[in-house]
């Protein structure tokens, strides 16, 4: 019994530090395996996680989103989370002049690109937050959406088996839905203030025209597009905006009337006069 109680502990121990804090020379890290901290962009370092298996190593990343590094938000934030305004709520996760963004780090859900303040992507305002409640819809348990993902909220993806991820409990409230959107809704305000150049200067309706888009279709999809691509190499805005969201109306190889409908409201948010300059950020 006693050799049965000592591999147990010794298997325990040998795995203590996986998802866990790590540090190389300074540089914040987490202790994951290799292929999950270079398919997330990571740099791993042998000797700073000694108690698990060889292929765990602590991993960081220095640079992700504008200005940020990666590292875990409990060291990115002290204090007390920041409330928005009536216009706009910034659920940035504002804390000691810190912004934090997922999607952007390898590792746990908690280790994430901690932002300088000065540098986080600008909120969108109170028009996109409607336009994206509209056309998603609250849903206060999960369920599937018109292709068949487990969403919940105003449009949360569920990224684990009953949206466990979620810190609110089911069924949602119309409070908490909006929180839950706020906090998911910085990943794409990142990607798009990053993948658009700061020489394209953009509005609060066209910025937020097109994070509604980026929350719809996916970073990954937004980066890589025709859209950006164009707005990068100094075309009219306006004139690109017309021609390219249109043709993000497929989800499932099918033509969506919803998607139809939500890309003409996002063409005319685009298209609204606004004099507050929202991109590129202040820094």
């Amino acid at each position: 019994m006693l050799k049965v109680l000592a591999v147990l502990v010794s298997v325990c121990s040998a795995r203590a530090a996986l998802n866990g804090p790590c540090s190389v020379n300074g540089t914040a890290g987490v202790c994951i395996t290799t292929s999950s901290c270079s398919s997330g962009g990571g740099t791993s370092y042998t000797g700073f996680c000694p108690d698990d298996p060889t292929d765990v190593k602590c991993c960081t990343k220095t640079s992700c989103g504008t200005g940020g590094n990666c590292r875990f938000t409990s060291d990115c934030t002290t204090g007390n989370i920041a409330s928005g305004n009536a216009e706009f709520i910034l659920e940035y996760r504002r804390i000691s002049n810190a912004y934090f963004a997922s999607g952007l780090c390898p590792g746990p859900a908690d280790f994430k690109c901690c932002l300088p303040a000065a540098c986080g992507p600008p909120p969108v305002n109170g028009a996109t937050i409607n336009l994206i409640k509209e056309f998603e819809g609250f849903v206060a348990t999960p369920e599937p959406d018109p292709i068949g993902l487990p969403t919940v909220g105003y449009g949360h993806l569920c990224q684990t088996e009953g949206c466990a991820e979620v810190p609110y409990p089911f069924p949602l409230t119309l409070e908490t839905a909006s929180e839950l959107l706020n906090a998911d809704l910085v990943t794409y305000m990142t990607c798009i203030a990053r993948d658009i150049v700061d020489s394209v200067q953009l509005n609060d309706n066209q910025y937020g025209a097109l994070v509604s888009w980026a929350f719809n279709v996916g970073c990954t999809n937004t980066g890589g597009s025709t859209l950006i691509r164009r707005l990068n190499a100094g075309e009219d805005p306006n004139l690109v905006a017309a021609e390219e969201l249109p043709k993000w109306r497929l989800a499932g190889g099918v033509i969506l009337p919803g998607l139809v409908r939500r890309r003409a409201a996002e063409v005319a948010l685009f298209q609204t006069p606004s004099s507050i300059i929202a991109h590129p950020p202040p820094c």
